[in-house]
């Protein structure tokens, strides 16, 4: 399987595409093809292991990586989340499921791509001869870094440096990121939003006297953000996985369609699941929920895709992204695979923070994608719903996509397609905003807010959150976005 850029230029391997990140044009790597999953591929998931079902979706894509050790590289990293199971499915109601995604090391679904990435980028290195220290740069707005920094710490050969912004992440978040171990790892807080993260983040990449640089000091960039073909490609596994337990439950049968939605930040998430789409897995729409900062929403409404906006700080802090990087993938494929196009929307986003696609591009979209969005009060009235209803808590990032399923559910209300949200985050991650949402006490410390919340909820506390009082702070410098290659330096010199 090769893989091409987004925005033209040679075609390389999948070892290749995971070890650069980026394109050397700034376009993001995507399959030549959409490798197929027949019915008698999809009926053997069901009695297969998550492990066994991610190696299988997985090595699809990446077909130059030995079978079998692909499964074991799967079985070890999946072997970190709690029982076994990475990705449990959970009935909330007649047709409703949660997919939780957050019972890994460090509470998030960022756990399902980034136990494995440190196994793909290795073997990748392999592959294609790379002798260098490998730097990876992350861009967080908060649940990305931790688990980027987990799966990294203390790897051979690699050096991994996390930006997020400093004012954009919850306190938990803060905290998992700044107390990190490992002597491999760097953690700034930068001046401004996720965006702001993402771009410098981008332009370090894309600078050849950067390159320059950092190659006299025998160090190439790679990343661990979704625009990574390496982080997407392991998210994949969980739709189908997610099928799989539906129809293996007897909640389904083998061939029905089904809905999912997805708390959707920089689009890479619901990407995951339009590429599942693309292989065969019976999906019917993908509902795509956002916060306040409702831009997806707004471009899967009208086609203009508008970044001269207010920007808002939420209580759904990942989602608070105005600059959705993965959204150029889709924007590509129903363009027609079109990368002269692709790369000349992306110049104009660049230059006036705008593009526009045509109507019948919206439409082929449309006919999959649909997009609501959930504000500070909706949100909470979904999370508070639903734990009244059934006992069911969840957080805030989730919260935004129950009240998106529950807008379509008012407005189709004969509807009876089984709907599987996303769930994407441990609630304990934002216990004061959910402490709030389910009995309407606020508390401003947030381990007090897991004490009340344990209390009210009864769910278990995760052990690595808990140890985060006592933990010492390792990283509290913060920068100006136009000098984060300044702390790359200082940091790679080490």
């Amino acid at each position: 399987m090769k893989f091409l850029s987004t925005r033209g230029g040679e075609k390389v391997t999948g070892a290749r595409a995971i070890v650069k990140g980026l394109s050397d044009n700034g376009g993001l790597y995507v399959p030549e093809r959409f490798p197929q999953v027949s019915r008698e591929e999809l009926e053997a998931l069901l009695e297969m292991s998550y492990a066994e079902r991610a190696a299988k979706i997985i090595g699809k894509y990446l077909d130059e990586f030995d079978a079998s050790e692909l499964l074991a590289a799967c079985e070890g990293a999946y072997s970190r989340f709690e029982r076994n199971d990475p990705a449990p499915l959970v009935k909330i109601d007649d047709g409703v499921f949660m997919l939780e995604l957050w019972h890994g090391p460090t509470c998030a679904f960022k756990d399902m791509a980034l136990t494995l990435l440190p196994y793909l980028l290795r073997k990748s290195s392999d592959i294609c001869g790379v002798k260098e220290e490998i730097l990876i740069l992350v861009a967080t707005s908060g649940d990305t870094g931790k688990a980027a920094l987990e799966g990294f710490k203390d790897a051979d050969g690699v050096k991994i440096c996390v930006f997020y912004p400093s004012e954009g992440v919850s306190k938990m978040q803060k905290l998992q990121m700044s107390t990190q171990d490992g002597n491999n790892v760097n953690v700034v807080a930068v001046k401004g939003n996720f965006d702001d993260c993402q771009t410098a983040v981008k332009e370090i990449f894309a600078s050849e006297t950067y390159a320059e640089e950092l190659k006299k000091k025998n160090v190439i960039l790679s990343s661990a953000n979704s625009i990574n073909f390496g982080r997407l490609v392991p998210q994949i596994a969980y739709y189908f996985s997610a099928y799989a337990d539906l129809v293996s439950s007897e909640q389904i049968e083998m061939g029905e369609e089904i809905d999912f939605a997805v708390p959707t930040g920089n689009f890479g998430n619901v990407l995951a699941a339009y590429y599942a789409k693309r292989m065969g897995l019976p999906v019917r729409r993908l509902h795509c929920a956002s916060n306040e900062n409702k831009i997806i929403a707004d471009f899967l409404s009208t086609g203009v895709y508008d970044m001269n906006r207010e920007f808002y700080k939420t209580t759904s802090p990942s989602m608070d992204i105005l600059l959705s990087s993965n959204l150029e993938r889709l924007v590509f494929e129903v363009s027609g695979r079109n990368a002269k196009l692709t790369a000349q929307r992306m110049s104009q986003l660049k230059e006036k923070g705008r593009y526009e696609i045509t109507p019948e591009e919206l439409a082929l979209i449309q006919a999959t994608f649909d997009g609501g969005f959930a504000d500070e009060e909706t949100s909470v009235e979904a999370m508070y719903g639903v734990f009244e209803d059934v006992g069911y808590t969840m957080d805030t990032h989730t919260g935004c996509a129950m009240k998106v399923v529950l807008d379509w559910f008012e407005k189709h209300k004969k509807d009876e397609t089984k709907t599987v949200i996303v769930s994407t985050a441990n609630p304990y991650k934002f216990p004061q905003d959910v402490l709030y949402a389910v009995t309407g006490n606020d508390v401003k410390d947030s381990f007090k807010g897991i004490k009340r919340l344990r209390a009210a909820t009864a769910m278990a506390v995760p052990k690595c959150l808990v140890e985060l009082r006592d933990k010492p702070v390792r990283f509290s410098k913060t920068a100006d976005r136009k000098k984060l290659f300044d702390e790359v330096l200082e940091f790679i010199g080490k």
